[in-house]
C-alpha cells in the first residue's frame, strides 16, 4: 500500500489492446475498435491510457481553424504526389495513398458529431457526405469553426470506449518486451501524475500514439515567453523513444519541421496565405518568393513544382534574413484591402472578424500579441519568423517509425509484413506522429490512421488468441526504475539547505536547459541559423553522451518533477536519434529546415533513400542504414 512519497502503490492490469496517448489518432482508434471487436466475437478487452485528459489532449487541444487534409474531389494519387514533393521526394507512397483514400470518412464523422464546417454559398446546412461543398483555403484544406474540435472528437471516443476503459492522468514511460520472445511487445509501465501510484499493463497489442517531439531545441520564446511553442509542449518524443527502446525500426529521424509562423505568438499562417491570399515580404516590401525564385533552380525537381516544398519556401526567406533585409512581414493590410474591393461594409467587418478568429480558434496567444502590440491586421503587417525545430510525422514532417503498409497498392514486399500500421516489433502499432516516411496527415489523417490501426490490431489479437504476455522485467525492477529520480531526491535532499543546489542530483528543468543548448548550438538550431557540419555534430554527440550520464542523476521532489524527468529521458533519446540520422545522411535534404554546410547539396544519386535506424538498449548504441526508395505513383505530374 502507498505510504509516504516514494513508496508507490502498484496497480497491475491485463488487457488485449492498450492505447497509449489521447490525441486524434488515439481517439480514432477508440472509436473504430468497437465494430471490429463485435465482428470478432466481442471478447476483446481495451484500455486507453492518457498522460492528460482526452478532451484536450494532443496537437488539436486548443482548437483549429481548418482541417488540412480533406480530399473531396481530389485523387489519392495526387495527394501522395503532393506529400512526396513537400518532403523532398522521400516518402512512402503506399502509406500516403492509403490514408488519402480513407481520410474523408473521418471528416464526415466529425461533421456528423457536430463540428461546424464552412460551406459555399447555397450549400449552407448541406453535409459534406451529401455533396455539400466546403470553403476551401487550398487544394487539400477546408475551413472550420474548430475551437471545440478536440472536445467533439474526444466525446465520440469516450462514448465508444466507455470511461471505465479510459485511464487519464497516467504517463506511460516504458514499453516492456516479452520474456519468452523479445521480438514481441508484452506491456507498458507508467505512473499517475496525481497520485503516488505505478501502473503496470500487460497487453497483446499496443497502439503507441503519444505525439511528436517539442522542446529538444532551445525555443525562440524565452524569459517572459518561456513555455510558448508552435507544436504542443507536452509532446516529449515519447512515441519515438519508447518504440526505439522496444527495438522498433525508426525512419527519417533526420527530418524536422521548422514552420514560419507569426513571431512570438507562433500563430498559424495557413489561412492568411491560402484563404486571405496574403503575401510575405522583406522589410522593403519585396515579395521574396518572387525576388529569390532563382534559388529554387538549385533543387531540381522539387523547386520546379507548382507549389515548392515547405523547406524551400523557408530557404528563400532565410536568404533575406541572412543578408540583412529583415524583418520579414505578412502583408495583412494589402491582402485585406484587396479582398475588400468587392465587399460590402458588413462583409468587410465579417472578414476582419475571421482574421481574429483564425487565432482565437487555435492560437489565442497570438491574438494576445496583436492586442498587446497595437496591431490591427487591416492596418499594420505582422512579423514572421521561422521557429525552433520540431520532430513530427503528422504535419509537414516525416520522421517516425517504420510501419507495415497496405498490400494492394503495388508496394515492395518489404514494406508490408501482415498487419497494417504494425512496427517491426510484433504487436506494437502506431499512427499519427508515430508513422514515419509520410506526412501531411494533420488532424483528420491522424484520426483516420488510428482507425486503420484499430482494425489491424483486432486482427492481430484474434490471430494470437493463445498468446499470454509475460514481462521480461519484474514488476519490482520496473517500479524501481521509474521512481529512480524520486529516490535520488529522497536520498540526498538533506545534504544541502537549498534543495535545488545539490552535488548529488540535477533538477529536470536544468537538465532540459542543457539538452536544448546542446542541440541548438551544435545540431542546427536557431543559434546557428539551422547550420551544422560534421565537426559540430561530433561535439553534439560527445555532449549528449555526458548528458545521458547526468540524466541518471535527475531528481524528482514530487510527481510533477517525475513527469518532467521522464519527458527528459524521452527527449534525450529522440534528440540522439535525430543527431545520428543527420550524421549518417551525407547531404542537405531539407534546405530551410537544416543545412549540413559541409554537404550543402541534395545528392539524388546516392541519397534518394530512406535512412532507417535501430537502437540497442543494452549497449545504448544506434545502427543506421539506407533503405531503397521506390516511387509507386508517377511524380512527373507534379512539375511545371
Amino acid at each position: 500500500m502507498a505510504g509516504e512519497f516514494g513508496n508507490p502503490e502498484v496497480v497491475e492490469e491485463e488487457v488485449d489492446i492498450l492505447i497509449i496517448g489521447g490525441g486524434m489518432a488515439a481517439c480514432g482508434a477508440a472509436y473504430e475498435l468497437g465494430p471490429w471487436i463485435k465482428a470478432a466475437g466481442g471478447d476483446i478487452t481495451v484500455k486507453l491510457v492518457d498522460k492528460a485528459a482526452l478532451d484536450r489532449s494532443g496537437a488539436v487541444a486548443q482548437g483549429l481553424s481548418a482541417i488540412n487534409t480533406y480530399l473531396g474531389e481530389n485523387d489519392p494519387a495526387d495527394y501522395a504526389r503532393m506529400v512526396s514533393n513537400d518532403l523532398m521526394g522521400i516518402t512512402r507512397d503506399d502509406l500516403a495513398y492509403d490514408l488519402g483514400r480513407h481520410v474523408d470518412d473521418s471528416v464526415h464523422l466529425f461533421e456528423e458529431w457536430g463540428l461546424p464546417i464552412w460551406k459555399q454559398p447555397g450549400d449552407e446546412g448541406k453535409p459534406l457526405v451529401e455533396g455539400g461543398k466546403p470553403v476551401r483555403s487550398g487544394k487539400w484544406q477546408i475551413m472550420i469553426n474548430g475551437e471545440s474540435y478536440k472536445w467533439i472528437v474526444a466525446e465520440a471516443a469516450k462514448k465508444a470506449l466507455g470511461m471505465e476503459n479510459i485511464d487519464e492522468r497516467i504517463f506511460i514511460v516504458k514499453l516492456v518486451n516479452d520474456k519468452n520472445d523479445p521480438t514481441k511487445i508484452a506491456g507498458a509501465v507508467g505512473f499517475s501524475v496525481r497520485e503516488d501510484k505505478v501502473f503496470v499493463y500487460k497487453a497483446k497489442a499496443i497502439l503507441l500514439v503519444a505525439g511528436g517531439c517539442v522542446n529538444i531545441f532551445r525555443p525562440r520564446s524565452v524569459g517572459e515567453g518561456t513555455g510558448r511553442a508552435w507544436y504542443p509542449v507536452w509532446n516529449a518524443g515519447s512515441t519515438y523513444a519508447m518504440a526505439a527502446e522496444a527495438g522498433a525500426e525508426l525512419t527519417m529521424m533526420e527530418n524536422r519541421f521548422v514552420p514560419a509562423r507569426f513571431k512570438d505568438g507562433y500563430g498559424p499562417v495557413g489561412a492568411w496565405f491560402l484563404l486571405f491570399k496574403a503575401k510575405a515580404t522583406n522589410a522593403f516590401g519585396e515579395v521574396y518568393m518572387e525576388t529569390n525564385k532563382e534559388l529554387l533552380d538549385d533543387y531540381p525537381p522539387y523547386g520546379q513544382a507548382a507549389v515548392p516544398a515547405s523547406c524551400l519556401r523557408n530557404h528563400l526567406m532565410m536568404k533575406e534574413m541572412r543578408e540583412g533585409r529583415g524583418p520579414i512581414y505578412m502583408d495583412t493590410p494589402t491582402a485585406l484591402a484587396k479582398l475588400a474591393e468587392t465587399m460590402t461594409p458588413k462583409e468587410i467587418k465579417h472578414l476582419e472578424a475571421e482574421a481574429w478568429e483564425d487565432f482565437l480558434d487555435m492560437c489565442i496567444g497570438q491574438a494576445g500579441v496583436w492586442a498587446g502590440e497595437n496591431i490591427e491586421p487591416e492596418k499594420k503587417p505582422s512579423e514572421l519568423m521561422p521557429t525552433e525545430p520540431y520532430l513530427l510525422g503528422s504535419h509537414s514532417g516525416c520522421c517516425g517509425i517504420w510501419v507495415s503498409g497496405p498490400e494492394d497498392v503495388g508496394a515492395p514486399e518489404s514494406w508490408h509484413w501482415g498487419y497494417r500500421s504494425m512496427t517491426t516489433v510484433n504487436g506494437l502499432f502506431t499512427a499519427g506522429d508515430g508513422v514515419g516516411a509520410s506526412g501531411h496527415k494533420f488532424s483528420s489523417g491522424s484520426h483516420a490512421e488510428g482507425r486503420i490501426a484499430a482494425k489491424a490490431m483486432v486482427k492481430y489479437v484474434m490471430d494470437n488468441k493463445d498468446y499470454k504476455p509475460e514481462l521480461e522485467d519484474s514488476v519490482e525492477d520496473l517500479v524501481k526504475e521509474i521512481y529512480k529520480p524520486v529516490m535520488n531526491y529522497l536520498e540526498h535532499k538533506d545534504y544541502t539547505t537549498a534543495i535545488d543546489v545539490n552535488p548529488n542530483y540535477i533538477t529536470p528543468k536544468m537538465l532540459q536547459f542543457r539538452l536544448q543548448k546542446i542541440m541548438d548550438e551544435y545540431c542546427a538550431g536557431v543559434a546557428t541559423m539551422y547550420q551544422t557540419n560534421e565537426h559540430m555534430l561530433k561535439v553534439c554527440e560527445e555532449k549528449l553522451e555526458m548528458l545521458k550520464e547526468d540524466a541518471d542523476k535527475m531528481r524528482a521532489k514530487d510527481l510533477h518533477e517525475l513527469l518532467r524527468a521522464w519527458e527528459n529521458y524521452h527527449r534525450i533519446l529522440t534528440a540522439e536519434a535525430h543527431l545520428k540520422h543527420i550524421q549518417f545522411r551525407e547531404e542537405t535534404r531539407y534546405p530551410g529546415f537544416y543545412y549540413r554546410m559541409d554537404k550543402n547539396f541534395i545528392d539524388e544519386e546516392n541519397w534518394k533513400c530512406f535512412v532507417n535506424s535501430t537502437y540497442d538498449r543494452k549497449t545504448k548504441t544506434w545502427t543506421c542504414k539506407k533503405v531503397e526508395h521506390v516511387d509507386i505513383v508517377d511524380k512527373t505530374k507534379l512539375f511545371k
